[in-house]
């Protein structure tokens, strides 16, 4: 690949990742959105009778995506939604046919994160949660009884699509979940008020009656949805070019000069955080590895600081301890308000680290207080939304590293 040495040719390369993403959005979401639909009614009845996620991963891409779609469920970002009961293994403890034996029960969800590429360990884990009853779902052809597969050959679009098909997932699921009407063995069929879905799918308290409306009703929203992110994206990437170049520059110069990036994130944001750092270190394509530091990979310093001083000092005591000179330090916060990020990028301007922040809503404290030297902002309020946007932006960014 030619270097990339201006703004224009960084503008000129954002404009093709978009047209990528949207042609691969825009197939993958258009062929899939029925099954998307019916496959998150199912995994609703499985929740209803007391069933969990299982999240699967070995990889140390696939091991962020396992960790992001479990927090997602056990810790909804939109209020009122419950807290659904939610695993992911990531074959810390034995191989993952092993733990799942351990753990899977027949009405829990497997959902697998990988390619066969990854090896037989991943097969052998769908082939055991398949015997145990489980509904089993991946992204690409492991054996499980549901496979969506994106269409495109570049690791890190198909990371994009499973991560906004996992939210889409999320965010369905309550909606048949919220609805007990419509699921199995349920033989009340009232309407009612859709309560915390209302302003997304006013449609349902109105049809509680009839699934199949529903479930076409449903499949049309994540149509919806895939044209959000796209829009979400576009407004991300398509008038920042010179902070994207001015941010590659930085991070480039700070690898080959000895240096290393630090990333940070809370919750979704955390591990995304983990996947940023695995594309540093693990590159998908045939780039260097670069040294990189995930600070929210140790939980046992964590708690550490958690307890003993405060969790907005669990970032920032980190970049004391780690953090050089000339270093980088990539925070990701959806609202660019939380303390911990706050002041992890305070102290890490005063130890003298290049900063950079991908931030949603309109850039939050981060944006307002000039808190890092670049900001990559997401303008939306819709937090799935701009964890999809953000996974474009650092994967670009990382490319771009690379390019120049």
């Amino acid at each position: 690949m030619s270097p990339v040495r201006s703004v224009e040719a960084v503008h000129a390369l954002l404009g093709e990742r978009l047209t990528q993403r949207e042609v691969a959005g825009s197939a993958f979401f258009g062929a899939e959105s029925e099954r998307i639909a019916r496959v998150c009614h199912r995994m609703a009845e499985r929740f209803a009778r007391g069933g969990r996620l299982v999240a699967v991963g070995l990889s140390p891409a696939a091991r962020s995506d396992a960790r992001h779609v479990a927090v997602e469920f056990v810790h909804p970002v939109i209020v009122g939604k419950r807290a659904l009961p939610a695993l992911g293994l990531t074959g810390e403890s034995g191989a993952l046919a092993h733990e799942l034996s351990l753990t899977a029960e027949p009405d829990d969800i497997v959902i697998c994160f990988g390619e066969p590429a990854d090896g037989d360990e991943l097969p052998a884990a769908i082939a055991v949660a398949r015997a145990r009853g489980c509904l089993t779902i991946s992204f690409s052809a492991l054996g499980a009884e549901w496979v969506f597969e994106p269409p495109s050959d570049d690791p890190f679009v198909r990371q994009e699509l499973v991560e906004t098909l996992y939210h889409v997932l999320w965010e369905l699921v309550h909606v048949f979940f919220e609805h007990r009407g419509l699921l199995e063995g349920r033989t009340e069929r009232r309407s009612h008020d859709a309560g915390a879905s209302s302003f997304l799918y006013p449609f349902l308290a109105e049809r509680e009656d009839d699934l199949d409306a529903v479930l076409a009703d449903v499949g049309a929203s994540v149509l919806m949805k895939a044209d959000e992110v796209h829009a979400l994206r576009v407004a991300t990437l398509d008038g920042g070019a010179a902070v994207f170049a001015e941010a590659a520059a930085a991070t480039r110069g700070s690898l080959d000069a000895g240096g290393r990036l630090l990333a940070l994130g809370n919750g979704g944001s955390a591990t995304d955080a983990i996947d940023v750092v695995a594309d540093f270190v693990a590159p998908p394509f045939a780039w260097p590895p670069r040294p990189a530091i995930d600070l929210v990979a140790d939980t046992a310093i964590i708690t550490a600081i958690a307890n003993d001083i405060g969790s907005e000092a669990i970032f920032a005591r980190q970049v004391i301890a780690y953090g050089r000179a000339g270093d980088v330090l990539l925070a990701l916060s959806t609202s660019g308000n939380s303390l911990s990020v706050l002041d992890a990028l305070a102290e890490a301007r005063r130890r003298e680290l290049v900063t950079i922040a991908l931030v949603g809503y309109d850039g939050g404290q981060v944006a307002e207080q000039q808190l890092a030297d670049h900001v990559l902002i997401s303008p939306s309020q819709y937090i799935p939304r701009i964890q999809e946007a953000q996974a474009t932006a650092y994967h670009v960014l990382r490319e771009l590293v690379e390019l120049g």
